[in-house]
């Protein structure tokens, strides 16, 4: 994932724009948004053949093919889900964990203390034929222990003591999997954690030399070798569609071609896939962009048949149309955007400022969500108000409903520091004028004369992540604040600006906006992400209360106890919250399928095995 250096100009003009869009483009803006909410029917006669050609997420080109890449590769992986499928199919709806219809096996059966689960798995065959079997999750399940042996930073979702920990894995039967949990989980939670793990095939990968004999992968010394075997071989990306080890699969597609130079690659069909869907297409292309304008412009030229549209482009909606193609778009179910707060940064005192409740609360109502989302210069009217860790929609609202419990208002963030011991000086540099710990006073480790100021890392992609932490940064300035943006790549900042797996670069950025965090949808717990010992709680995050709650909503029976974390969060602020943009999806109209398969396309989640062309 490409460096690039400061926020370009255009950037910068964005602020210019978002002054005169908050006020002036509203209606403007709702025309847009009012023109893609409808949901295009399925329609026509399938044809059977023909080839997709869809746009990848501009900077986020795949470099391997092993569905668990090691911390080190910094891997993205391609096709996973039509290459192979996970024991359960992630849901694109905001009501479902999984989708019963496209998973691998049939719904989990619990025993009366939630310790015992059974699983019967479907008739699902691999491309050699052979039948996808329980022991086929015994081996993976076994993988994913190996992985984390060799490090814990190995699985991004892992938080020591959890999934997998304490979960053993026996094939009754050839189509029965019986798991032992030490703690019994949440249903709905313990169903997100097997929506991630990856079917492969035992009895062709368990082997640690290319010719070599077959292991017994229950042995944790086997499986380690195993593993290691499979991650080596993955970092060979010119023989990915060649090796023999890679084309066995149970998902509709196999690997037909991949260019190791941008990321591009083909897949064509699994003639032995069982599962849903005719597998009507022949081919789909993927291709890789660096921008979304190049996306834009290859949409124009006629040569994409599906990918998102970027917020910033909204107004070409209707030329696209024109064009030939629908347009649908919807805030992802359990999609969280955020500046990232990084409360372990020491630079200038950050982390001792930061700490302090009150300037979170006062940065966060420097935050105009409204005005972001009607701005032509930011969403361009595509995108919804969100406050919480759940996102828009969600059957986990936060205890306040609808309403920001801080919501936009740069008089009361003077307020706030003004009455805890600081001399606001607009567009000048605030500082602590009463230190010490107390009513009124700054806080503890707060120096008199203390500033804030902090950098702020932007994603380069999509657009509106810069034009939004611009705007961001023109508030604080107003209020005495200095926010430092600076620009760097999607994978950059996957591969450097996490507190669990890159310590070392910790005091780099305070605050971070890398577009979408998507939690499980159907089922947004916060686990991993905001505990304190979470795997992905990539600012250092520490609050003992929201740890009790995120154990409640993982380990207990009532699910509604997510609720309670979803308040605690939203009001404690671990994040700033941002809105959440509308994931525009445009297809061809020559292509459709069930609505379903394009709606989940707003979560990144393919599925062209229901996609077919028509006259």
């Amino acid at each position: 994932m490409k460096h690039r250096g400061r926020l370009s100009v255009a950037l910068v003009a964005a602020v210019a724009v978002l002054a005169t869009g908050c006020s002036g483009g509203g209606g403007a803006t709702r025309d847009i948004a009012g023109s893609y909410t409808a949901k295009p029917a399925q329609t026509g006669t399938p044809k059977q053949g023909g080839t997709a050609t869809v746009a990848l997420t501009p900077g986020l080109s795949p470099n391997y093919i092993y569905p668990y890449p090691p911390a080190a590769a910094n891997g993205t992986v391609i096709a996973r889900g039509q290459l192979w499928r996970s024991l359960y199919r992630p849901s694109g709806e905001g009501d479902q964990v999984a989708d019963a219809e496209l998973s691998l096996a049939e719904p989990p059966v619990y025993s009366p203390d939630r310790k015992t689960v059974t699983i019967t798995m479907k008739d699902y065959k691999w491309s050699n034929g052979k039948p996808v079997t329980a022991d086929d999750v015994v081996f993976s399940l076994a993988l994913l222990k190996a992985a984390l042996a060799e490090s814990l930073a190995n699985w991004s979702f892992y938080t020591p003591g959890q999934f997998p920990d304490g979960v053993s894995a026996e094939a009754t039967a050839p189509d029965t999997l019986t798991l032992k949990l030490r703690t019994a989980y949440n249903p709905s939670y313990l169903l997100s954690m097997l929506t991630l793990l990856y079917v492969l095939p035992s009895t062709e990968w368990n082997i640690a030399a290319t010719g070599g004999p077959h292991l017994d992968y229950k042995q944790p010394k086997n499986a380690r070798a195993i593993y290691r075997y499979l991650t080596k071989e993955s970092e060979s990306q010119a023989t990915f569609a060649g090796n023999p080890l890679w084309q066995v699969v149970n998902g509709p597609y196999r690997l037909k071609s991949f260019d190791p130079t941008t990321g591009s690659f083909s897949l064509a069909r699994n003639e032995s896939y069982s599962g849903p869907g005719e597998s009507r297409l022949d081919q789909i292309d993927f291709k890789a962009f660096t921008s979304a304008a190049a996306v834009l412009n290859q949409f124009k030229a006629g040569n994409l048949t599906v990918g998102t549209l970027d917020s910033s482009f909204a107004a070409q909606i209707g030329a696209l149309k024109a064009e030939g193609y629908n347009v649908y778009g919807a805030p992802a179910p359990a999609r969280l955007d955020a500046l990232v707060i990084n409360f372990a940064n020491t630079v200038g005192n950050f982390d001792k400022v930061i700490a302090q409740p009150y300037v979170r609360k006062a940065l966060q109502r420097l935050i105009d969500q409204q005005g972001y989302i009607a701005s032509r210069g930011v969403y361009n009217g595509a995108a919804s108000p969100n406050y919480s860790t759940a996102g828009t929609g969600s059957p986990y609202p936060p205890a306040f409903g609808d309403q920001p419990p801080y919501p936009y208002d740069p008089a009361v963030a003077e307020k706030l520091l003004a009455d805890n011991g600081w001399k606001v000086v607009p567009n000048g540099s605030t500082t602590c004028e009463r230190p010490g710990t107390g009513p009124g006073l700054c806080g503890a480790g707060i120096p008199r004369g203390q500033t804030i100021s902090f950098t702020l890392a932007s994603a380069s992609s999509p657009a509106f992540v810069g034009a939004r932490d611009v705007a961001f940064a023109s508030a604080a300035k107003k209020l005495g604040i200095e926010v430092k943006v600076v620009t760097k790549s999607l994978n950059y900042m996957y591969a450097n600006y996490g507190n669990t797996f890159a310590p070392a670069t910790r005091n780099e950025w305070a605050m971070q906006d890398y577009g979408a965090l998507y939690l499980a949808a159907g089922y947004p717990s916060s686990n991993t992400v905001f505990n304190t010992e979470g795997s992905f709680n990539l600012g250092s995050y520490r609050n003992a209360e929201v740890d009790k709650l995120i154990g409640a909503s993982t380990f207990g029976a009532d699910e509604k106890s997510l609720s309670a974390e979803v308040t605690a969060l939203a009001r404690d602020l671990p994040v700033l919250f941002l809105p959440a943009p509308h994931t525009l999806v445009v297809w061809k109209d020559t292509l459709s399928g069930p609505q379903s398969s394009f709606n989940a396309l707003t979560s990144f989640l393919y599925t062209p095995e229901l996609w077919y062309f028509h006259s």
